[in-house]
């Protein structure tokens, strides 16, 4: 008789702990309605969002993200002999227009065709500033990276050809590592910057 008691005990109380928590949901359209007000302050009032609010919707895919500009432009390449460039159209992505450089540059590092070798494929750009005319590129150039002679120089005639048929851009100057140098890979003369023919 006592166990019964103590099962029904037990019975009673599990019983009360579910009912409570069936009733949760049915606080949550409240707790709802709050959020909606607050929801609806969010979105009258997108100019007083802080920087963080903004990169959060931008990062999470929101309607503010910005607008992918697309351009296309021309991109230099040689054959597995060094002997010649060769043009390759190549469409480019990238939010500001202080970015195109940048983009461009990397576009020299991936060739479309097997027959095509990148004289640009194992330097790391840091970054190409533009500034009153000039595109300041920045790069890293490990060992691996290096040419000989011709690879040199026909790396540095696609490097001018990417950079020089944005209108603006008039001169370009190659820092290795933040530091201007006298050569890139040893072989050609580099001059400080290089401008426009």
């Amino acid at each position: 008789m006592i166990r019964k008691s103590y099962l029904m005990g037990v019975l009673v109380l599990l019983l009360a702990l579910s009912s409570g928590c069936g009733q949760k949901p049915q606080s949550a359209p409240n707790a709802g309605a709050g959020n909606a007000e607050t929801n609806q302050e969010n979105v009258q009032a997108p100019n007083t969002a802080s920087p963080q609010n903004t990169d959060s919707s931008q990062g999470a895919g929101g309607a503010n993200q910005p607008q992918q500009i697309t351009k296309k432009i021309e991109t230099y390449f040689t054959d597995d002999q060094m002997l010649e460039l060769t043009q390759d159209s190549r469409e480019i992505t990238y939010q500001a227009e202080a970015d195109k450089y940048l983009a461009a540059l990397k576009a020299l590092q991936i060739p479309s065709d097997t027959k095509q070798f990148s004289l640009w494929g194992k330097v790391e750009f840091h970054s190409a500033v533009f500034k009153d005319g000039t595109v300041t590129v920045d790069l890293a150039l490990p060992d691996e990276a290096r040419l000989g002679a011709g690879g040199e120089a026909l790396a540095l005639d696609a490097l001018k050809n990417t950079l020089f048929q944005f209108d603006e851009v008039q001169a370009i100057d190659v820092l290795v590592d933040g530091t201007p140098v006298d050569t890139l890979m040893g072989h050609v003369e580099l001059t400080h910057p290089l401008s426009r023919n």
